[in-house]
């Protein structure tokens, strides 16, 4: 039996809860995220980004290759729905390539490049502090609805306030140190996915699932795991 969208919306927010365990993953927990978001507002792909000690932006968790580069020319370009979501802490959503390319030239150019029509980014907010931003692609054009924007918006606060409440958070600048720890990790997973993608014969994104599978089924940190990958002291 198919589960309407609501239900699918109830179910992310209870693995969500689920998740936030007193020894959580917070790179699995954002990847979750970014999976489920994609899933749940029929979008091609997701990305989160978040905000380092020096206010400039690192993707941290996107769900395919693709939305990883188009992520990363987006923050080389300086420009573009994600960036100003995080700026401005309000709900960006370009329906259309023409509105991608006369507010963003730059960053519409490489979103054409890698076939997305239509770019929506959600703020990740603590209280009045941004610490990041949700982004979702689509291959085809049209406006983020309210519905989904009221969703996703509450998705993004509800994980954002847990992943900082659970460390017993107060401050954003406090927030910003512990969260640059997972910004750091993703450099090691990206060593590891382009260890196992040679050695494999396979794509980013088929190592970036054997590297999480074997993370799940070890129950060892995915930071931890690639680390293990990089150093050589476990084969995958």
């Amino acid at each position: 039996m198919t589960q309407s969208r609501e239900q699918r919306l109830v179910d992310t927010f209870v693995t969500l809860a689920d998740t936030l365990v007193d020894d959580y993953d917070v790179i699995e927990l954002l990847q979750m995220l970014v999976g489920k978001a994609a899933d749940l507002f029929d979008v091609t792909a997701a990305g989160i980004m978040l905000a380092t000690r020096t206010d400039e932006l690192e993707l941290v968790a996107s769900t395919s290759e693709r939305s990883n580069l188009v992520g990363v020319m987006q923050l080389d370009a300086g420009e573009g729905p994600c960036v100003e979501a995080y700026r401005t802490g309000r709900v960006v959503t370009v329906g259309s390539t023409a509105e991608l390319r006369r507010r963003w030239p730059a960053f519409a150019a490489a979103s054409e490049r890698f076939g997305y029509a239509s770019v929506h980014a959600i703020p990740l907010r603590l209280r009045d502090e941004t610490l990041g931003s949700m982004n979702l692609y689509r291959e085809r054009p049209g406006a983020l609805g309210d519905e989904d924007i009221v969703a996703a918006q509450a998705l993004t606060d509800v994980a954002t306030i847990s992943i900082l409440q659970q460390r017993g958070l107060e401050r954003a600048t406090i927030a910003r140190d512990q969260l640059q720890r997972a910004l750091d990790s993703r450099v090691v997973i990206e060593q590891a996915k382009g260890f196992l993608a040679q050695t494999h014969e396979v794509d980013m994104d088929q190592a970036f699932g054997m590297l999480r599978s074997y993370a799940r089924s070890h129950q060892v940190p995915l930071a931890e795991t690639a680390r293990q990958v990089v150093e050589r002291t476990v084969s995958i």
